[in-house]
């Protein structure tokens, strides 16, 4: 508790003695706290629809699932990138296909253009990793209350993005 009460004031501190700071951090979305500590929030892929991701700032990509990849398929939403050996929290190796989606939003209030996410096997839980959280760095994830504050978001789907490609359905 004690942590909590110093955190609140000094952020605000920071922010109150640099205003461009506080401009920075301008998206707030809130977040579902479920069992075991883990933290969710409510996403939409454009060409798949909504869906909640959980947060986890230890995984280094978006992870979807297959069948989340062969609806983004079908709608063009995708782009194949590459594959990689990756190593997974309980240690294991495990080789997955790399894809760009084409936008996501986040929270209603923050969209992402481009970003890279981790195909894994069906029935996978979906991941908000640092793929997607990089893009809006810099970010606060508090836990009390249960909030991602996020930076550099688009307004709309349709906004310009600088690395915006053409995605075209994909397969590898």
């Amino acid at each position: 508790m004690r942590s909590r009460l110093f955190f609140v004031p000094l952020t605000v501190l920071l922010l109150t003695l640099n205003p461009a700071l506080a401009a920075e951090f301008d998206t707030r979305i809130a977040m579902r706290e479920r069992a075991a500590a883990t933290f969710y929030v409510p996403t939409h892929i454009q060409g798949f629809g909504d869906t909640e991701l959980m947060v986890d700032t230890g995984s280094g990509y978006v992870t979807i699932n297959e069948g989340t990849l062969r609806t983004l398929k079908r709608q063009g939403g995708v782009r194949y990138v590459k594959r990689l050996q990756g190593i997974l929290a309980n240690g294991s190796e495990m080789e997955v296909s790399i894809y760009a989606i084409g936008a996501l939003n986040i929270g209603g209030d923050c969209w992402l253009h481009d970003v890279e996410a981790a195909v894994f096997p069906a029935g996978t839980r979906q991941i908000l990793g640092l793929s997607a959280l990089r893009k809006a760095a810099p970010f606060i994830f508090s836990v009390d209350p249960p909030s991602l504050v996020l930076s550099h978001c688009a307004a709309t789907a349709a906004a310009a993005s600088p690395s915006a490609v053409a995605f075209n359905a994909a397969t590898d």
